[in-house]
């Protein structure tokens, strides 16, 4: 069954050359022109499969579309690609931070993110083939139920927040370069910016709350995980 991915942008002109690129490609799509339509066409089923985002809609913002969509467990795990004008890092924080999975800036190649809808798709597509529950002192996952505990407390995580906390913890003790995280999580080569990685691991970290400290940062290389339990204060 074809992917359905959703289009989000008041720019009409965006909005028909990006409908005809993603059914080129064999994808079903579904088109909104502002926040609200977007809202309410989320709602219907089937779910998108992913959503191309814009940042500057004429009523709601897309960062906080996305902040919603994050929130509400039936959406929480479909990846969302943000497309804006704006080019300030502080904004590519921003939609990183509010749980987007990839950040273009306008003018954007059309092939170059075809080729990245491509790898989000393959990537939450793909079946999970490690199974059961990990446990890292006071941290336990549940790879079966997507479902993060620290202590008696559920932390709620994306789906690529949730695929970061498991490979980095899988290789607890070896240090993961970001060019690494950036292929193997986001399944997209090395070379793009490695920012991605970095604001993905802050925010990891916050929510894991003191079990964020398990995650090391290797100065000028990437990050571990720590290879055995101790005290953190």
């Amino acid at each position: 069954m074809s992917a359905l991915v959703m289009v989000v942008d008041d720019e009409e002109d965006l909005v028909s050359t990006l409908e005809f690129n993603l059914k080129r490609e064999g994808y079903n799509t579904r088109t909104a022109y502002n926040g609200e339509a977007a809202s309410r066409a989320i709602e219907e089923d089937p779910i998108p499969d992913l959503i191309l985002l814009d940042l500057m809609l004429p009523d709601v913002s897309g960062t906080e579309i996305c902040r919603r969509l994050k929130q509400e467990p039936r959406t929480r795990g479909v990846p969302i690609i943000m497309l804006t004008a704006k080019g300030e890092e502080i904004d590519r924080v921003i939609g990183l931070e509010v749980g987007a999975d990839d950040y273009v800036v306008k003018p954007f190649s059309v092939r170059e993110l075809m080729l990245r809808v491509r790898a989000i798709l393959r990537r939450t597509q793909t079946s999970d083939t490690q199974h059961g529950e990990r446990r890292f002192a006071d941290l336990r996952v549940d790879t079966d139920a997507h479902r993060v505990w620290v202590g008696s407390f559920e932390i709620t995580l994306t789906a690529l927040e949730f695929r970061l906390l498991l490979m980095l913890l899988d290789r607890r003790g070896r240090v993961q370069t970001r060019e690494r995280l950036l292929e193997e999580v986001w399944q997209m080569p090395g070379e793009l910016t490695t920012r991605t990685v970095d604001t993905h691991v802050k925010r990891l970290r916050q929510k894991l709350g003191h079990a964020g400290d398990y995650i090391e940062t290797v100065r000028g290389v990437g990050y571990r995980f720590l290879d055995r339990p101790k005290e953190i204060s």
